[in-house]
């Protein structure tokens, strides 16, 4: 889990990143520090974390300002020495409020918290709704599909969609203009969702859109592969799974 800390005093960050490390809750991989307003607004405008621990006051004004900049869907705990503040931080996406100086349980309460609400609050059945919400005359069938870019939502039409991949446990999609987002599905359940004129799972990694597809080389009867454009950075050859070689040939054909 990623996540950010909005705070100008060195003392604070590292009292606040010695109980993180020490704390079992949450797995935290990574913590980005954000020493004033302006860094945490142009950080969030290209970047995401999963929680973000900020304090009000900062060397160049209130963080709560940082909200009329960038829209942040991102769970929020408050670290602060004045409790005057409290309703206010609570129009935003907030999990919790600390006091300072704060201990050890009340940062294990907050995560308990953030856990809580994350594990009953998915983000994903609300995106796919407004999805579903442009296409009204097919609503088993998706024709545009909402992925994060940094901390803005953007909708792909299925026309700039190249390929769905599957790598790890992520599902990602990578458009006709070679730029490549997570997409918050299965590859199992995607497909089903998918228009079958276009979109073909040729593997159980790979969903393809035909027009992708720049060259069939048959290296046997049973061995078929697709080369397609943008080339994926990773999987980079493409075959059709054994099974699938005669109905995905059929399906080029039509």
């Amino acid at each position: 889990m990623k996540v950010a800390v909005i705070e100008d005093e060195l003392l604070a960050v590292n009292y606040l990143k010695d109980l993180l490390n020490k704390q079992n809750i949450v797995s935290v991989t990574e913590t980005v520090v954000l020493r004033s307003k302006k860094q945490a607004i142009d950080f969030f405008e290209n970047h995401s974390v999963d929680l973000i621990f900020m304090d009000i006051h900062l060397g160049d004004g209130m963080s709560l300002e940082i909200f009329e900049s960038v829209e942040l869907f991102t769970p929020v705990i408050f670290i602060t020495a004045f409790d005057e503040y409290a309703l206010q931080v609570f129009r935003h996406f907030t999990i919790d409020y600390l006091l300072k100086p704060f201990e050890e349980e009340d940062l294990h309460k907050a995560l308990q918290k953030f856990i809580s609400i994350r594990s009953n609050f998915d983000p994903e059945p609300v995106l796919q709704s407004i999805s579903r919400l442009s296409q009204p005359d097919s609503p088993d069938m998706m024709k545009r599909f909402m992925v994060r870019e940094g901390n803005k939502l953007k909708s792909v039409d299925e026309n700039n969609v190249a390929y769905f991949f599957a790598s790890g446990k992520y599902l990602f999609l990578t458009t006709t203009d070679h730029q490549t987002y997570i997409y918050d599905d299965t590859i199992k359940d995607i497909i089903q969702k998918l228009n079958p004129q276009f979109f073909f799972k040729v593997n159980r990694k790979f969903i393809i859109h035909k027009k992708a597809i720049t060259e069939i080389i048959k290296h046997s009867s049973q061995k078929v592969e697709l080369k397609l454009s943008p080339a994926p950075e990773i999987n980079a050859e493409v075959f059709i799974s054994k099974r699938q070689i005669a109905e995905c040939l059929n399906w080029l054909n039509n």
